[in-house]
């Protein structure tokens, strides 16, 4: 409905540039709806504390993989869910580069934290346009500053454009998160739906990890 909207009343990004090449207006669309719907709430999720305890157990998984894509407290969809709509409405996103960008998202997240053994320079390659399963897993380092790092969904050019760009030795990275280490209580279900409302701690800053 709110890409209909946007459409019908001319606004937004998209309908205020000048016309451009079909290729070029569905790639700026799905870059912009990428900065919207992913890197900005998920840089704001680890800024604001109360946004983080929500975002903390996708956080506390300690053996990242394909499923840890889909470990989100439910709070966190509705945040998600939340920041697409106002991108859909600042970029003037019709309903197909909506629904290209959610396609290519599930995709992406699926990729970036399979524990797939890519070899370092393919991987590193791989970085350079797009989000990488090596890249994204510093991000699950469970340290700062590492755990601010890399918070692209598809593309990387946003955090090496915002300058949160960040690598680490994959050998040398440790999942979960350094001030809930407790691996039990964070595979629990119940735990997990209760983790937004835990007091919150904050996370220690060691740069040699």
């Amino acid at each position: 409905m709110s890409a209909d909207w946007v459409m019908a009343h001319n606004f937004g990004v998209l309908n205020w540039l000048p016309e451009m090449p079909l290729w070029l207006y569905v790639l700026l669309g799905v870059l912009l709806m990428d900065f919207f719907g992913a890197y900005l709430p998920h840089l704001i999720e680890h800024k604001v504390k109360p946004l983080w305890m929500v975002h903390l157990v996708h956080h506390s998984d300690h053996k990242v993989d394909a499923t840890t894509a889909n470990r989100h407290h439910p709070l966190e969809s509705i945040i998600r869910y939340s920041f697409t709509l106002i991108g859909v409405f600042a970029i003037g996103a019709p309903i197909g580069i909506v629904m290209l960008y959610q396609s290519m998202s599930i995709v992406a997240t699926q990729f970036s934290h399979s524990n797939i053994g890519l070899p370092k320079n393919v991987d590193k390659w791989i970085s350079y346009v797009l989000v990488s399963p090596n890249m994204h897993k510093v991000h699950h380092h469970y340290t700062l500053p590492y755990t601010d790092s890399n918070y692209g969904n598809i593309f990387s050019i946003w955090d090496r454009l915002f300058g949160t760009f960040m690598e680490l030795d994959a050998e040398k990275i440790v999942y979960g998160v350094d001030v809930f280490p407790d691996e039990k209580e964070n595979s629990n279900i119940i735990n997990l739906l209760l983790q937004p409302f835990q007091k919150y701690k904050k996370p220690t800053h060691k740069a040699n990890q």
